[in-house]
């Protein structure tokens, strides 16, 4: 994903604001507020290198219990020296007790010769902060720099910065993060050093980061200062402008906002209002775009009413049904479907699976009534879904051998078609509708 232009109205953004953190280190910039109170560890806990789901699935009680006997070794190893907050590289890394889900972070920090700590992200590892001079660590890309995403397995995915930004020890250095979905930007010292990668979850590499979890300074090996620790939380109107910004070059919209222009099917179903497709309460079908694709992209957003269940055709034939003749029908279903309509569903029926072959992942909708951001990258047999900027599905569907109900699929194979809405009653909302062809 590429900086596009609202990535770069917030580094402008930025750079006011962390100027202006730097001036005062109790006082956050405007929508931001304070981290650390500048007296105490109030707020903070101590928790080590353990899965965080495990921490997220504790009761109230278990939680507070096991926050409270962290006090102790928090007590030994970290301190209020002034406005720092300064860890001497032992024990228990300081973990926020509340959870954030789409935050920007401003921190400064210091740290000594080889020191080796960084910032873990909803409780997973990590922004890299070492030491850039230890020759003994230039082999694990200590050489490279600060900032990366050093616990990503895939190299071109943020692990190593693209900059090497690190000032020299005794002097503070500026991390500014952004992270939205699964998808983190890092800027050190206002130089891009992570631009839109996937955070990978670290402690099961199969599973994208929770929507939600905490903050935690990382304490490995020798002293850091921390200060100026700030943290906003992002609305999810601003995460979607955000992931999307710009369509970059390629990409074409097939709804022009006005009408059903280029697309076929019973076009009575869906109703243009305030540039969007609503679907006609009570009808079902399903309409499409007159071109076809083979291997593409497309950008979506959509909003569901409670209960609200509706599709995405892949490689529709212009006939029949689209989950069965089509290569699939990608699910657009609300999230919590069973407790809206009393109805229980195969994990193959959420959001976002390839209906009744591959079940997609869930927990990463907005709130009913809110926009949701999609991104759907069909090349072959294979299917990617990415919601609000976590993927939840990354199928290959010539590998799928059970089916729900054991009903077949004879159109899975499909290699081209149209690309269209399958509605199913309900008043599911559509816009920004872009594609872009891969050769």
């Amino acid at each position: 994903m590429k900086v596009t232009p609202r990535i770069f109205l917030i580094i402008s953004c930025s750079i006011l604001a962390a100027a202006s953190a730097r001036a005062s280190s109790t006082t956050p910039p405007p929508g931001f507020s304070n981290l650390s109170n500048g007296k105490d560890l109030e707020g903070w806990w101590g928790a080590g290198t353990q899965n965080p789901l495990e921490t997220l699935a504790l009761s109230p009680e278990e939680l507070k219990a096991k926050q409270s006997a962290s006090l102790d070794d928090l007590s030994k190893h970290w301190s209020v020296r002034g406005d720092e907050l300064v860890s001497d590289g032992e024990g228990l890394f300081l973990t926020t007790q509340k959870n954030f889900g789409n935050f920007e972070l401003l921190a400064d920090y210091k740290t000594v010769p080889q020191a080796d700590s960084g910032i873990y992200l909803r409780g997973f590892p990590q922004v890299q902060i070492w030491d850039t001079t230890d020759k003994e660590k230039f082999s694990l890309g200590a050489n490279k720099g600060s900032g990366g995403l050093w616990n990503n397995i895939i190299k071109s995915n943020g692990k190593y910065p693209l900059a090497k930004a690190d000032k020299p020890f005794g002097e503070w250095n500026h991390l500014r993060v952004v992270m939205i979905g699964s998808r983190v930007w890092v800027w050190l010292n206002d130089q891009v050093t992570v631009n839109g990668s996937i955070l990978e979850n670290h402690f099961d590499r199969n599973l994208p980061i929770p929507p939600m979890g905490p903050i935690q300074l990382q304490t490995h090996g020798g002293e850091i200062c921390w200060k100026n620790l700030f943290i906003r939380e992002i609305s999810n109107g601003e995460a979607i402008h955000t992931l999307r910004g710009s369509d970059p070059e390629g990409f074409k919209p097939v709804f022009n906002g006005k009408d059903l222009a280029g697309w076929s099917g019973p076009l009575d179903c869906g109703i243009v209002k305030d540039s969007n497709i609503i679907w006609s309460q009570g009808k079902s079908g399903t309409i499409y775009t007159k071109e076809e694709f083979k291997n593409f992209v497309v950008r979506i957003e959509f909003k569901l009413p409670p209960g609200g269940n509706n599709g995405l055709a892949i490689r529709y034939p212009g006939s029949g049904n689209p989950a069965y003749d089509g290569m699939c029908e990608l699910q657009v279903l609300d999230d919590h479907y069973e407790k809206a309509t009393g109805d229980q569903i195969d994990p193959r029926q959420a959001h976002g699976s390839a209906y009744g072959m591959s079940p997609a992942l869930r927990g990463y909708h907005h709130p009913i009534d809110e926009w949701n951001y999609q991104e759907v990258t069909v090349i072959g047999s294979t299917i990617k879904v990415e919601l609000n900027g976590t993927l939840i599905l990354n199928t290959d569907l010539s590998k799928v051998t059970e089916f729900m109900g054991s009903s077949p699929h004879p159109g899975k194979n499909l290699t081209s078609g149209h690309f269209g809405i399958a509605g199913h009653d309900d008043p599911v909302a559509f816009r920004n509708i872009s594609i872009k062809s891969i050769p």
